[in-house]
């Protein structure tokens, strides 16, 4: 089956206005209905967006309309996104992973029922959204972002989560999904949360949470240099939250990965609860 759609292949590279003529939809917001084209674009922007969405798999997990309070299952584009394996709607999956590029991935359609939970809202208060795991719906050539572009993505982020004050960045990082992103490549990696991360590493204040020492040397930005670790691997089943990660330096978090002794698990293991009852 063919994977062209609107005279687009996966991996194609859109600027917005060009998304817009094709589909014959508005020019802004991540949920685009046009009952022209009778279809439904939705965009992931790992650069810009208030949204944690997530692939998990071969599943992205999209967050539905709504920038502020409680988002409502029946809200707009919510609803024709929720319905549209029955509608007739097509729905059209967007990536951002650089500002003003829209990298189109192929049609998608529902693989689970959507879900609720907890994110922030465009104020920083935590509210419930509508989470629609969504899949690619077309068989044959599927594009994948090099890494490259997935770290400069991820770049851009983490300078947003150091700006963000410490009581936002605990809430962030104290309601994040704790199931990690992965995608399937020759093997498995895991995509964290950049939030959680920077918390813990906030909260190390430089210090290693196993070795107790300065970290060795400082990043380019004049930071103290430490790495978050999992106590609970990640490919073991383990949680991307506070209370299984802690900031080691280089050298403890090798040690980790080779010896992972259960002497030092029970110090990690109090290290993160007693930053987490501060």
């Amino acid at each position: 089956m063919s994977t062209r759609w609107h005279g687009l292949e996966p991996g194609d590279v859109l600027d917005n206005d060009e998304l817009r003529k094709i589909f014959k939809c508005s020019p802004q917001g991540g949920m685009r209905r046009s009952k022209e084209t009778n279809s439904l674009v939705i965009v992931s922007n790992h650069v810009k967006s208030l949204y944690d969405d997530r692939w998990i798999d071969d599943v992205l997990h999209y967050t539905g309309m709504g920038k502020r309070d409680d988002q409502s299952y029946t809200f707009m584009q919510n609803k024709t996104l929720a319905e549209s394996n029955q509608n007739g709607v097509e729905v059209y999956l967007f990536e951002v992973f650089k500002l003003r590029e829209y990298v189109y991935r192929g049609r998608v359609e529902l693989a689970h029922n959507p879900y609720q939970e907890q994110q922030a809202d465009e104020k920083g208060n935590m509210r419930n959204v509508w989470v629609f795991p969504v899949k690619l719906k077309d068989e044959g050539f599927v594009y994948e972002p090099s890494k490259t572009l997935i770290y400069e993505a991820l770049v851009v982020r983490e300078k947003k989560a150091k700006r963000m004050t410490d009581q936002n960045l605990r809430m962030r990082a104290e309601t994040a999904s704790k199931k990690v992103a992965r995608k399937q490549v020759v093997t498995t990696t895991f995509e964290r949360d950049i939030y959680v991360a920077e918390y813990v590493k906030r909260c190390a204040k430089g210090v290693c949470q196993l070795c107790d020492h300065r970290a060795p040397f400082e990043n380019k930005q004049g930071e103290p240099y430490l790495e978050t670790h999992h106590i609970v691997w990640l490919a073991r089943g383990g949680d991307d939250s506070v209370d299984n990660t802690v900031a080691l330096c280089p050298n403890c978090h090798r040690k980790m990965h080779i010896l992972d002794s259960p002497d030092d698990i029970s110090k990690l293991i109090s290290a993160a609860k007693g930053r987490n009852t501060k």
